[in-house]
């Protein structure tokens, strides 16, 4: 299975940083997101993994909802389908 190769952006100052990770491994990210502002070596703080992990909440929603909408448009099933199948 060919998984989609995504990345997350964050513009600070003179700096980016910038994480890249496959889909499904979103939990590897938020590990990753969070490692990065434990190392005080970084100016990637606590609130910038906040800002990004909202990012990638509002990424999984719109994932979500067009996966929805997709199977919702492909399969629909009327009241006269649903009264035959209970038959």
């Amino acid at each position: 299975m060919n998984k989609t190769k995504r990345q997350l952006i964050l513009n600070k100052g003179t700096e980016k940083f910038i994480f890249r990770y496959e889909s499904g491994e979103e939990d590897k990210l938020l590990d990753a997101l969070i490692d990065q502002a434990k190392d005080k070596r970084t100016d990637f703080d606590w609130f910038d993994a906040a800002v990004l992990s909202f990012k990638l909440a509002q990424s999984l929603i719109g994932q979500a909802d067009k996966l929805l909408h997709e199977n919702t448009d492909e399969q629909p099933l009327s009241a006269t389908s649903r009264e035959n199948e209970s038959e």
